[in-house]
């Protein structure tokens, strides 16, 4: 199981049209070239490092690799440390997703 946390009209928008094909936070799947995903451990420190200025609650996807029509390949994220995150080289089938959890926004 991989994750990656949307923002709601982003997964709304995916359900009605089948696949979902935001990378991040602003950019397309187009612009970047695959999709964002984490690990179970990697997702929280996603959230707080990258999305801790989103007021509103986030949907976090489950997405099961094996219902996927694109690659996952995992790739070094940060040079630094030398930690993998998985990324799909293609769109996330909606079908693929098969669970999701709201997570609020952290309290100031």
């Amino acid at each position: 199981m991989i994750y990656h946390l949307a923002e709601q009209a982003d997964w709304e928008q995916a359900q009605r049209e089948g696949t979902y094909t935001r990378s991040t936070r602003g950019r397309s799947l187009e612009e970047e070239g695959f999709i964002h995903a984490s690990s179970a451990e990697q997702w929280p420190v996603v959230r707080s490092r990258f999305y801790a200025d989103v007021a509103e609650p986030l949907v976090l996807l489950h997405i099961d690799e094996a219902l996927l029509g694109s690659p996952v390949v995992r790739e070094v994220g940060d040079p630094a440390t030398g930690e993998t995150f998985p990324h799909v080289y293609g769109p996330i089938e909606v079908s693929a997703v098969v669970d999701t959890t709201l997570v609020e926004p952290p309290h100031a």
